[in-house]
């Protein structure tokens, strides 16, 4: 191996070290390369070179599927987790479950209304769109997590979950007050411009906003 080449292994290693760890999660080569390229400049050759190295030397674990290897952080080097802690865990998934569904159910709601809004609330729906796919993402890693959870991620999702409800009041009010507006020059009644619109109501799901 070349001196060049030898210190972007060396280099790379310590980046996929530390993110592998950040992670905690399974990733292909492939995928290391694609998430770290834009922000450290790896090359692919150097990621599966630093890659493979850290695994012979016992800093990661690899494991193949079919014909392609997965690696990962080493799982002995995270605390254990109680029982409790578990089902605590358990509980707050269920509520992000629920809390994603709602906010996704919102997203429906205002693109019935944005096709009757402005294109600056189509932009702000779609936007919305990706949070909430961002969210369902997060959420995935997290029921894939059974060992760590540290307390400032418990209280990040506190936050969140504070942010989102009160994003879901302003969607809520602002699709409110779109509709009165409508409805004022409208011929017939509110139930039937829903049902015409197609717009769905929280309470039709028997949804209710938490308290703040």
């Amino acid at each position: 191996m070349s001196k060049g080449r030898a210190e972007a292994v060396a280099g790379a290693s310590g980046i996929l070290l530390r993110y592998l760890q950040e992670q905690n999660r399974p990733y292909s080569a492939q995928d290391v390369f694609g998430n770290l390229q834009r922000e450290h400049g790896l090359g692919k050759a150097a990621v599966v070179k630093a890659l493979d190295q850290l695994a012979q030397q016992g800093k990661i674990k690899e494991k193949m599927y079919g014909k392609q290897k997965i690696y990962f952080a080493d799982q002995e080097q995270f605390d254990m987790v109680s029982d409790a802690d578990l089902q605590v865990l358990d509980a707050k998934i269920v509520a992000l479950t629920a809390k994603v569904q709602s906010l996704q159910q919102s997203c429906r709601h205002m693109e019935a209304a944005s096709a009757l809004t402005t294109p600056e609330m189509q932009k702000e729906i779609q936007e919305l769109k990706k949070e909430c796919a961002g969210y369902t993402e997060r959420l995935k890693n997290i029921k894939a997590a059974t060992n760590h959870v540290t307390p400032e991620e418990k209280e990040q999702v506190y936050r969140e979950r504070q942010r989102y409800c009160k994003e879901w009041r302003k969607r809520k009010r602002m699709a409110t007050e779109l509709c009165d507006a409508i409805l004022e020059g409208y011929p017939k009644s509110k139930k039937q411009f829903f049902e015409e619109v197609g717009i769905e109501t929280d309470e039709d799901y028997n949804l209710k906003l938490p308290d703040p």
